[in-house]
């Protein structure tokens, strides 16, 4: 009788598989717990946005790690000439002072990850802390005259970084920890206007999960008629907006609490750093009609033009 062959043998390689056991396995859950509560009970205030990237749009961390990557780098490769450099003493300590920034950017982040990304992403920053403190050796070496020990100090220091970085990788590409989770609406929802239910389907104030092309669209129906729709999965991490909490003209999102304004979707709080993609809508006959902006059909009822109309009426758009 033929052995069944295993996972890994069926066209998967093995750093694949070591990977997606790191995602699986529960054993760190309890530090994992424990590590994240710490950082998200941490009084960063307004810092804290600043720290995941909302001003700049996309996470900080990807960007904070070149300093301390390129600077170890460079001095690896100065270390390659015979002799004392004290280029590569100086691009060591810049690596270790750069490495601060991008550690506190990339502990924020983690702490608002999902499990399986958490799980991979503290063995990512295991590696990364094991070569800040190989590099603060290799540093000291270096400028108490132990220079040769210095440099084998820092090149298992920068062999501890790649590891990190194919983690890092790992996290990004794979896990898309980071990435705007509704970059794709505009791509994959049809031109033109769809209707999503009647009015009295959206109670005032009320969040309400509606379906375009597949695509979950959130639509809220304020007091005083006026309907907002965005995209109904977070931007974050595709948390459902319909089932979070609408107040003074915006929606919280339930899994980790990003704040995104119903109006534009403009994101107003962390962790998202990218806005919700959001639609115009519009009352027609009794029912509420969205699409995408800008996407060039005129706005027309059996060949009336609609453009101007009151808000709240049929024919007009309401946002």
């Amino acid at each position: 009788m033929s052995k069944k062959p295993g996972r890994r043998l069926l066209g998967q390689n093995r750093m694949l598989w070591l990977l997606d056991a790191l995602e699986r396995d529960p054993g760190r859950d309890r530090l994992i717990d424990a590590l994240g509560a710490r950082v998200r009970a941490l009084p960063l205030g307004r810092v804290r946005d600043v720290l995941h990237g909302r001003w700049l749009g996309h996470p900080v961390h990807p960007m904070a790690i070149h300093l301390p990557i390129g600077s170890w780098m460079s001095a690896a490769v100065l270390d390659l000439k015979p002799g004392r450099s004290r280029q590569a003493d100086l691009l060591v300590a810049l690596g270790l002072t750069g490495a601060v920034p991008a550690a506190v950017s990339g502990l924020v982040d983690w702490a608002e990850l999902r499990r399986e990304q958490q799980r991979v992403g503290l063995v990512h920053a295991a590696a990364n802390t094991a070569a800040v403190g190989l590099y603060g050796a290799s540093l000291v070496l270096r400028l108490t005259g132990r220079g040769g020990k210095g440099r084998v100090l820092g090149y298992l220091g920068l062999t501890a970084v790649g590891a990190g970085g194919l983690l890092g990788g790992h996290l990004a590409y794979r896990q898309a920890a980071g990435v705007n989770h509704a970059e794709e609406v505009p791509h994959v929802v049809r031109d033109g206007w769809h209707r999503v239910g009647g009015v009295d389907d959206f109670p005032a104030g009320e969040p309400v999960r509606c379906v375009v092309d597949d695509v979950p669209v959130l639509v809220v129906r304020e007091t005083g008629g006026e309907v907002h729709a965005l995209a109904e999965r977070c931007s974050h991490l595709a948390g459902p907006l319909s089932e979070g909490t609408v107040a003074d003209g915006c929606v919280r999102c339930p899994w980790h609490g990003s704040v995104f304004r119903l109006s534009d979707g403009w994101n107003v709080e962390g962790p998202a750093t990218a806005p919700q993609p959001a639609f115009d809508t519009r009352v027609v006959d009794g029912h509420v009609e969205v699409r995408l902006p800008g996407d060039g059909v005129p706005d027309t009822v059996d060949g009336r033009a609609t453009a101007g109309a009151t808000p709240g009426t049929d024919g007009g758009r309401t946002s």
